[in-house]
């Protein structure tokens, strides 16, 4: 099957048209949304509060079609949908015949980002091209990129089918793991660029291949447990004729007993060094780490096991509680880490600076990487591309986006002789010419792109729990050795009971439940469009008191709002023909308004552009010439001259934007910087639950506070007019630990460095995806509500945990103390209070998982 013709936003033209009046009825396709048992103890939460009341469990939980998403009421709910990303997507996936994705993806996925919509510079992916094909001409040509957006099967039987289904495509191999596409083609036949723009319209953005990462920790862990659990399987095979009544003068019983110790030792050398290691390391560094007393555990049943094997006195020989407990804790482990690294994994690795510019030299243009870039060169930036040092604009006029560098939302223009800050984008649709004025290592935007470590959360209290645990065990061990040997004087008595303490009081609970909860809370914020990246994260979150927003695309979405889409619906096809001509490839915040309506509601099925040349006119608007006549959209009056009889007038009513032919005006679109859907009840609910808000923007004083009293937000509580140095500055002043960043563009890279725990909205840009402690995908702030709604969860899940394994080690211990503890007994509760711990958490976590 072949695409039908692709523009240069990377968006398909499709072929059934509805007509406006069932226009939503073509978004919300067939039959009704699917339906799930709502949420147990609290259900889906509400505007009063982060946890609402008990939900009935009969009321349904309406989900998204494409992502799973639950949805909340209004017009989501009606359409099927949680956004127009997931809308277009889902038709897309059917137009083009792949169904079959919803069968084999999971349940939950990512929402479609807005970048479906938007235009891409994939130039770089062209010149990579060109070198693979020029490389050797006997073999087919081959390139790897890093891709990102997968999440599951799914993901990787839809990339490969649509780069199946572009001309001249050879063969694909999708590296889920590591986020990594390898593909060759027909020389000559295939378009890398348009492969691109297809994976886009998915939801899937590719990227140059970035440095070779390192393997990751689950896949050593995933090895330990293969072998540890081989081991362990063979422990058992040796010690189980003994449990069932196996003579100590049976001919084998020797070679049984030293069977189970070498394969108890490998289990240590395979899996148990990782602790070991790991608890080493954080003696050096004095903290109290939740791997010291697992390593104490093995240490410890394994010596005495050891003793006893050498000894003969088997009463002390616990070689499959060792094997077996390693294993169950490098599960645990396992399950911790792999949760975040697979969201770690749907990022792109490379980060947004532009790496080259085209220079005027004597020989021409020449494209250099921007560390080579001085003072006095003049360079080009073609649409889209972000400027990357303050410079002097060289062309007669050009327009600017700064609101990710600056915060300031609207586009400005700007004539020759201009100054253009650094991380300015070119909103225009053709190439501009400026004259550095610095060099890349003095431009604020290398400053802001710069990356920056930070050093793990120390998490004070289960540091606490591990240093009481500790003492209270070696004092026990003590006091147990010390009881024995003055009563009995008997080295093999005392040493059996000293052991059998230091069995017993291995923490099962703490070393596999309690990574388990973090790794359910993980999972189920995902349903929710919340995807963790750090480890650290949920013990950073209990201590946040103050959420600071930044203002343009975190608060709002990154376009403005379109405020009249019937006004776009009701346009003939004709005119939506030229209108999509004039904004399907325009950086322009404006033509990207549109072009999303345009294409999320399916009013271009079944249209091609209008074919015509595309002329700008800076700071006025955008023209085509076609058969139809002379078509143009932009600022009022600039082509008006008559007003079309089907356009109402509404006295007292600005129009921002109007869309003509032949100087009649067919359309008048109204924009609005607005909030984020139901924003004001996500903030007015975290408030509710304690929570201080602040705005913290680089936009103008009057945009911020108009919009901070339309959120509920305390006038003295919005910043405006801060320069990202400003930002971080208020930020140390203001951050006691307990501040949460919420940011989206270059412009709150510093004001991230300095919060106590940061989160970001957009992951499409390289900018904060690597400094993020979480990212929230949608359109709604509701992911933020539950983020804090499951960490409380996951927090109280935990401290039951707790008190059951003081509960368990008190009564156990003092069993193993007083001499009632045998291997036979250890073999029984070690599993049952392991399975007990897993029943706690999987009970306590349960409300969140019953979604979808």
């Amino acid at each position: 099957m072949n695409f039908p013709p692709r523009d240069n936003s990377g968006q398909f033209s499709v072929d059934r048209v509805p007509s406006p009046d069932n226009a939503k009825d073509g978004l919300r396709g067939e039959g009704t949304p699917p339906t799930s048992a709502d949420l147990v103890d609290g259900g889906v939460q509400n505007g009063a509060g982060v946890r609402g009341p008990r939900a009935r469990r009969a009321a349904p939980v309406h989900l998204c079609r494409h992502c799973g998403a639950p949805l909340a009421e209004g017009a989501a709910r009606e359409s099927g949908f949680c956004c127009s990303g997931c809308a277009y997507v889902h038709r897309l996936v059917h137009e083009h015949g792949l169904e079959g994705y919803y069968k084999i993806r999971d349940s939950v996925i990512a929402p479609a980002d807005q970048v479906v919509f938007q235009p891409r510079d994939y130039v770089w992916l062209a010149e990579l091209q060109q070198q693979a094909e020029a490389k050797d001409t006997t073999t087919p040509p081959e390139l790897t990129l890093d891709v990102q957006g997968i999440s599951c099967a799914g993901c990787v039987w839809l990339i490969e089918k649509v780069y199946h289904q572009q001309k001249g495509a050879l063969h694909i191999e999708t590296d889920a793991q590591l986020g990594r596409l390898r593909f060759r083609w027909t020389r000559g036949e295939f378009d890398a660029s348009a492969y691109a723009r297809a994976l886009q319209s998915f939801n899937y953005l590719v990227g140059p291949q970035g440095e070779e990462p390192a393997v990751p920790e689950s896949k050593f862990l995933v090895r330990r447990i293969g072998l540890c659990a081989a081991f362990m399987m063979n422990v058992m095979l040796f010690a189980l004729p003994a449990y069932f009544g196996m003579e100590r003068g049976f001919a084998y019983a020797g070679l049984f007993d030293t069977l189970s110790m070498v394969f108890a030792t490998l289990s240590v050398l395979a899996g148990g060094t990782y602790f070991l290691g790991r608890a080493w390391h954080a003696l050096r560094d004095r903290v109290m780490h939740i791997d010291l007393p697992i390593a104490v555990g093995i240490v410890g049943s394994y010596a005495g096991s050891v003793y006893g094997w050498l000894s003969g006195n088997h009463s002390v020989v616990y070689f499959d509680f060792v094997a077996t407990f390693i294993l169950l804790m490098l599960v645990g482990r396992w399950g911790q880490i792999v949760a975040v690294e697979r969201n770690r994994r749907r990022l792109l690795s490379a980060q947004a600076r532009p790496h080259k510019v085209a220079v005027d030299t004597p020989r021409g243009l020449v494209d250099r990487p921007v560390e080579e870039l001085a003072a006095g060169d003049i360079f080009s930036v073609r649409s889209g591309q972000v400027v990357p040092v303050e410079a002097q604009l060289e062309s007669t006029s050009a327009t600017f986006g700064t609101a990710w560098i600056t915060g300031e939302a609207d586009p400005r223009e700007a004539r020759a002789g201009a100054r253009v800050p650094a991380g300015a984008v070119n909103l225009g649709r053709g190439v501009i010419r400026l004259r550095a004025a610095q060099p890349w290592t003095a431009s604020l935007l290398a400053q802001l792109l710069r990356p920056t470590g930070r050093g793990q959360y120390r998490h004070r209290l289960l540091e606490r729990v591990v240093a009481g645990y500790l003492a209270g065990i070696f004092a026990v061990a003590t006091l147990t050795a010390l009881g024995w040997w003055f009563g009995t004087h008997d080295v093999a008595r005392t040493w059996a009971a000293v052991t059998a303490v230091l069995v017993v009081s291995c923490p099962c609970a703490i070393g596999l439940a309690y990574p388990l909860a973090d790794e359910m809370a993980t999972v189920a914020l995902r349903r929710f469009g919340v995807f963790v990246r750090e480890n650290d994260l949920f013990p950073r979150l209990s201590r946040i008191r103050q959420l600071i927003f930044d203002k343009t695309g975190t608060l709002t979405l990154e376009t403005p709002v379109l405020a009249n889409p019937e006004t776009l619906h009701a346009l003939a096809p004709p005119a939506r023909a030229a209108l999509f001509a004039l904004v399907r490839d325009n950086p322009h915040p404006v033509s990207q308004s549109l072009n999303e309506t345009l294409l999320a509601d399916g009013l271009t099925l079944g249209l091609a552009p209008a074919v015509g040349e595309v002329r700008e006119e800076t700071g006025c608007g955008v023209t085509l010439r076609s058969a139809l006549g002379l078509w143009s959209l932009g600022r009022p009056g600039w082509r008006a001259q008559t007003v079309h009889a089907v356009i109402r007038h509404e006295s007292g009513e600005a129009h921002d934007t109007e869309f003509a032919c032949d100087g009649v005006v067919l359309a008048r679109f109204r924009f609005t910087d607005s909030a984020r859907p139901g924003a004001r009840a996500e903030l007015a609910a975290l408030r509710a639950a304690g929570y201080g808000t602040f705005i913290l923007s680089g936009d103008r004083a009057e945009k911020v506070q108009r919009m901070a009293g339309d959120l509920g937000i305390p006038a003295a509580n919005a910043i405006a007019g801060a320069t990202p140095e400003e930002k971080a500055q208020w930020l140390k002043r203001t951050d006691a630990r307990d501040t949460l960043m919420l940011g989206d563009g270059a412009n709150d890279s510093l004001a991230f460095d300095a919060a106590f725990a940061r989160g970001t909205p957009v992951i499409h840009r390289g900018v904060l995806e690597a400094k993020a402690d979480f990212y929230y995908l949608g359109r709604g702030l509701g992911g933020l509500r539950r983020l804090f709604a499951v960490n409380d969860t996951r927090r109280r899940t935990q401290l039951v945990l707790i008190v059951f394994s003081v509960a368990y080690n008190c009564t156990t211990v003092a069993a193993a103390a007083l001499g009632h503890m045998n291997p036979l007994i250890a073999a029984v509760i070690m599993p049952a209070s392991s399975l007990l711990s897993l029943a706690i958490v999987g009970v306590g976590m349960r409300r969140w998982l019953k979604v979808g």
